[in-house]
């Protein structure tokens, strides 16, 4: 009996519905990890020894400075895999960023050996790894290209209304990190947004008065 199958049939059907001896294999072999909110899982220069599918909570990959700047490469979400934690597995590096827990984090933990069975052993798999790491490789790239190329009074648009909410209990700091920026650099486009009538500033919330001149300037690039 298969431990955890219907977790398996909930968060990745493909997989456990794919009938395949080597897949069952791994699915048997993997383990349920569960991990408190803000705990560090790799950091640069750590090895990668799991291929982990997350089901519950999620993490964020990024890059801290010297000086100590947090810029976010990405969020890893339920029925998603790691970027990172799968480029280091076929590559044999090591981990080039830090992954931190967002919420309590529950995961299947594939390790090395049997991740690297599946890849041989089955197209399935294979089709499986690659397909993701595809995905999520280019959500990866575009967020570096707004990075590079958009505005910051566009980018903090684009993650204000990515929240779809009103009240966004989200930190200067929060933000700054996802965005790739300093946090004065937030603080002032927000005071000017305040200025313009788009937001309010209370301490550690930013309410949105104003979504449609957001959404004009989100849109500004496209």
């Amino acid at each position: 009996m298969l431990k955890h199958k219907a977790l398996w049939e909930t968060h990745f059907p493909q997989i456990s519905q794919a009938n395949e001896p080597v897949l069952e294999q791994l699915m048997a072999s993997a383990n349920l990890v569960r991990l408190p909110d803000k705990q560090q899982i790799f950091y640069p220069g750590s090895v990668c020894e799991n291929y982990l599918l997350m089901l519950e909570g999620g993490v964020k990959a990024q890059l801290i400075s010297e000086n100590g700047r947090e810029v976010l490469l990405y969020h890893v979400q339920p029925g998603d895999s790691c970027v990172l934690t799968t480029s280091c597995l076929l590559s044999g590096e090591h981990y080039p960023a830090e992954g931190m827990t967002e919420g309590d984090v529950a995961a299947f933990a594939i390790s090395s050996h049997a991740f690297y069975r599946g890849i041989e052993q089955s197209a399935f798999f294979r089709e499986f790894v690659f397909k993701n790491f595809a995905a999520r490789l280019t959500n990866v790239m575009q967020r570096i290209e707004s990075i590079v190329f958009d505005s910051i009074d566009v980018r903090l648009s684009q993650s204000l209304l990515a929240e779809n909410s009103t009240i966004i209990h989200k930190t200067h700091q929060a933000l700054s990190a996802d965005l790739g920026t300093a946090r004065e650099v937030v603080s002032r486009h927000l005071k000017r947004f305040e200025a313009y009538g788009w937001v309010a500033l209370t301490r550690g919330s930013i309410e949105i008065l104003d979504r449609n001149a957001l959404k004009k300037l989100s849109d500004a690039t496209q």
